[in-house]
Parts: C-alpha cells; sequence; structure tokens
C-alpha cells in the first residue's frame, strides 16, 4: 500500500463524519533530521454533504537521525503552548505505535503562507524586517522562559528537575551522547566538558521550558512576525539560559557578522529576553550554557556522523550536516573557551 493511501485510510478514522478521503499534494518537507516532515492537502466530504480541505502536517519517525528523542514529548509541548502567546501549529493526534503508516507519528495543522529559511533573512530585501523579527523572536523566547510549568501537558510526560541539577543532567546526557557515537577521540570537546564540570555554573533562577534549538531557521515567518515556533523534539524542562545560549550560538551565526541568527547583535537579544522573561543573564552563567551549547552541537554532529557511516540511514542530509559543521564546532568550542580568537 502507498504511503498516501495510508495516510487517506488513517484520516478516515480521525475525521468526523467523513467520507471521500482524498490525499493531494504529498510533499517531504525538506531539512530537519529527527523527524521526516511531510506535508498533505486533504479533502473529504463530511457528514452535512459539505466539502471540507485542510493542510495537515505528518512527523514521522525516520529510520535514524541526528537527535534522539520520544515523538510523544514533542507532541505534549505542542499541546502545551497551543493557544498561548507562544504561537505553535494546532497539535491533532498522536501515534506512539507503528499502526497505518508502519512507523509512529502525529499531526498537526498546516500553517500557510510563511517561511522557514533563514537564508532569506540575509536578503538584502528583508533588512526593514530584521529588527523587529529580532525582537519577536526573543520576546517569545522570554515568553516560553515565564511560562508556569506545573500544570503543562509535558509535565505529565517529562520529569522537572529541581534547580541546582539542571546543568549537570544536560551536561551528562551530551557527555554519554558523545561516549557512544564518536567515531574517532574528541579531544575538545572532553576538554570542554571537564571545564564546564570544574566551572558549574549558579542553580537556575527559574525551572522553565527548555525548547532545546531555539534558533533562527525552526520557525514559521513572515515579514517580521513569527506565526508558529517548530521543532521541540529536544525540549525539555531546565535551566531557561541554556535556550539563550543556543540560540547566540556561533553555529547559529548566518552571516559570520557576529549577529545571532544573523539578525540581531549580541547584546540587543539579551536585552529583549531578559525584559520579557524577568530574568537576568548573567556573564558568567551564560558563558558556561554557551560552551555547553557547543559540546551539544558537536554531540548531535556526532550522532549523525555514526548512524550514516554504520548504514542505520541514508538520508544525505546526516552525512552534509555533520562533514559541515564537526570542524567548525571544534573551532567555536575553542573560541567559547577563550582559547582561539574569532576567525
Amino acid at each position: 500500500m502507498e504511503f498516501r493511501e495510508r495516510i487517506a485510510r488513517y484520516l478516515e478514522t480521525k475525521l468526523p463524519d467523513c467520507r471521500n478521503v482524498e490525499v493531494e499534494n504529498l510533499v517531504r518537507i525538506p531539512g530537519g533530521a529527527s523527524r521526516e516532515t511531510w506535508s498533505v492537502d486533504v479533502r473529504w466530504t463530511d457528514g452535512s454533504g459539505t466539502v471540507r480541505r485542510q493542510g495537515l502536517v505528518f512527523r514521522c519517525d525516520p529510520p535514524a537521525s541526528l537527535v534522539r528523542s520520544r515523538r510523544e514529548v514533542e507532541f505534549a509541548f505542542y499541546r502545551s503552548f497551543y493557544g498561548s502567546r507562544v504561537p505553535v501549529p494546532r497539535p491533532l493526534w498522536l501515534e506512539t505505535e507503528p499502526g497505518g503508516l508502519e512507523r509512529p507519528f502525529f499531526v498537526m495543522e498546516r500553517v500557510d503562507g510563511c517561511e522557514s529559511d533563514f537564508q532569506k533573512l540575509l536578503e538584502p530585501d528583508f533588512a526593514p524586517h530584521r529588527e523587529a523579527l529580532a525582537e519577536r523572536m526573543y520576546s517569545i523566547l522570554g515568553e516560553i522562559a515565564k511560562t508556569p510549568i506545573e500544570n503543562l501537558p509535558a509535565a505529565e510526560v517529562v520529569d522537572i528537575p529541581d534547580a541546582s541539577s539542571c546543568w549537570r543532567l544536560e551536561l551528562d546526557f551530551w557527555e554519554r551522547t558523545i561516549d557512544e557515537n564518536e567515531l574517532e577521540p574528541q579531544p575538545i570537546a572532553r576538554a570542554a566538558i571537564r571545564w564546564l564540570r570544574r566551572h558549574p555554573p549558579p542553580a537556575a533562577q527559574r525551572v522553565s521550558v527548555v525548547h532545546g534549538d531555539y534558533r533562527t531557521g525552526n520557525f514559521l515567518y513572515r515579514g517580521a512576525e513569527i506565526h508558529a515556533i517548530l521543532d521541540w523534539e529536544m525540549a525539555h524542562f531546565g535551566d531557561p539560559l541554556e535556550d539563550l545560549a543556543w540560540s547566540l550560538m556561533r553555529s547559529w551565526q548566518w552571516a559570520r557578522d557576529g549577529k545571532a541568527g544573523g539578525i540581531v547583535e549580541r547584546e540587543k537579544a539579551i536585552a529583549i529576553w531578559e525584559r520579557e522573561s524577568g530574568l537576568r543573564a548573567d556573564p558568567a552563567a551564560l558563558h558556561w550554557w554557551e560552551v555547553l551549547a557547543c559540546v551539544k552541537a558537536q554531540g548531535i554532529w556526532l550522532t549523525g556522523a555514526r548512524v550514516y557511516q554504520l548504514g542505520e540511514a541514508r538520508d544525505v542530509i546526516l552525512a552534509f550536516t555533520s562533514y559541515w559543521l564537526m570542524n567548525a564546532q571544534d573551532r567555536f568550542l575553542l573560541e567559547a573557551l577563550g582559547r582561539l580568537g574569532p576567525v
């Protein structure tokens, strides 16, 4: 049975009073290496005889990926923020067993008329929107940081750490990731890990939702407005400085001009986040999380390299991303540790 037909049969069980379900324009969305993402247009006739149409997105587990994550966690964070001041697509259905599509997946409403490509942010004709988009980007990140967590749907499936252990849990996790996936010694990452353990940050000012991959390229925008924050597969509860540090990382300074995401000066981004979150970005604590961000990124690139090398997956994005970024990440780590000046 073709993938398109499997989707149609699945939707017949989910859409209310439906018949004559047709799946059109089935397209795999390029990019993203932790889920296979498919866009579809669905047309069906409801119980009153009205023909309805809806754009949907299916997020399916791939054979292997850059990030190993539980799809029920990602779905829970979408549920946690849908209808809030943090814009996300409407989450619809979660399937944790292979079932009709022969692998676990979840479904969201598609947000149309927007762009996600970070490269377009660097084009001259986008220049008038950059300042306002940066304001929106870091205001939303501050909103995530100040959202009360106790009654969120995500709290039902994700452990909430105490404030003093946030840094240790993340460092332990990414050290294990490097242990399990390195194909050759990683002396620079190991030196960074030793430094991180010798210089622990203070306890988190607040235990918050951490998106885990908050950066340009992971939201849908139109002009200066952001319409959906995407890619919550690494989301967890922890120190909100983790997200801020990740967004500032050199890997995402696409224009190589020192601007976060290619759109905003570091100091401006921090000021917006502090104003919106009500928290302080202590320079020493933020620096610790920036070094950790580089270790985390290297763990992700190493994972992609390993699954491709071992033949667990043949998606070219795994090989390309790892080849493109592994050596660069070592350089960024040395810069963060003060052992190498910016190039």
